[in-house]
């Protein structure tokens, strides 16, 4: 897409027309410039020119200067539209959250549990979660996972929000997170990326992502299910930095004991006992 294109998909976005973008854009090339003039250079029909250019004087991003039997057109300076801009969102912005604050049941809701599809709208709802936060974000998650957010949790710690927790890969970029041992045995279990992520606290969403648009997690502000989320992260901390610690024989036996316990509890075969068994226990 070209960067002309781009911006004015963007623009779009702002509430305008693809026509008012087209004869915006084109009088800031070439003005002042008379409607027939501005059609033929936008491309916009001459049916259709003033009825734009008359939405754009409403909207005050367009001037008329009238010369005899001619009036030409003068685009508002884009500076000048920016702070316009600016302000206007400003104020909606902080109408729509005074609003939405009082009309939010908030304490009602907070044992809703609400199930969110398709990894970029998984992805998208994480980044909004992390910008608002304001004290710790706890974290179990994938290397492919971090790499989407890793601006927005940049964000929260240059704002003196905590991060801890688990990362699953091998190129760790955050010396507040853990490691996780063994990813490959991990994998021949689990055949999943899993992740956790706690806000302040306040929010948790845990879920499945490695089915892309099939992927799908859970949100809730409940208590139970933090606390949960929490003591799970916490466990595996725990579990990890212990057999960091260990060496040789020591660290082998841990290991040994560790796939026997899951064993048990999985009542895994022989066979696939024996499989994990074989995976590296370096990791």
């Amino acid at each position: 897409m070209s960067n002309e294109l781009s911006i004015i998909e963007d623009m779009k976005k702002l509430g305008l027309s693809e026509y008012e973008v087209k004869a915006y854009l084109k009088l800031l090339e070439e003005y002042p410039a008379n409607g027939y003039t501005l059609s033929k250079n936008s491309g916009i029909p001459r049916s259709r020119i003033y009825e734009v250019l008359e939405n754009l004087k409403n909207k005050q991003m367009v001037f008329e200067q009238i010369e005899g039997k001619t009036t030409l057109y003068h685009p508002l300076d884009p500076h000048l539209l920016m702070n316009k801009l600016k302000s206007n969102f400003d104020n909606i912005l902080s109408n729509v959250d005074e609003y939405t604050k009082k009309v939010y049941s908030e304490e009602e809701n907070d044992n809703k549990l609400v199930v969110i599809k398709g990894r970029s709208k998984i992805m998208d709802f994480l980044k909004a979660l992390i910008s608002s936060s304001e004290k710790r974000i706890a974290v179990s998650i994938w290397e492919e996972e971090i790499q989407d957010i890793s601006s927005c949790l940049d964000d929260a710690m240059n704002r003196g929000v905590i991060l801890r927790g688990m990362y699953f890969g091998k190129n760790n970029p955050y010396k507040e997170l853990i490691t996780h041992r063994r990813i490959e045995r991990y994998l021949s279990e689990k055949k999943e990326r899993y992740i956790t992520i706690i806000i302040d606290g306040v929010h948790v969403v845990s879920g499945i992502l490695s089915r892309d648009e099939e992927s799908q997690v859970t949100w809730t502000k409940d208590i139970g299910f933090i606390e949960m989320s929490e003591d799970y992260i916490a466990h595996d901390l725990m579990v990890n930095c212990y057999s960091q610690r260990l060496k040789g024989d020591e660290k082998a036996e841990y290991e040994e004991f560790s796939d026997k316990v899951r064993k048990e509890y999985y009542n895994f075969t022989e066979e696939e006992y024996n499989s994990f068994r074989n995976l590296s226990k370096d990791e």
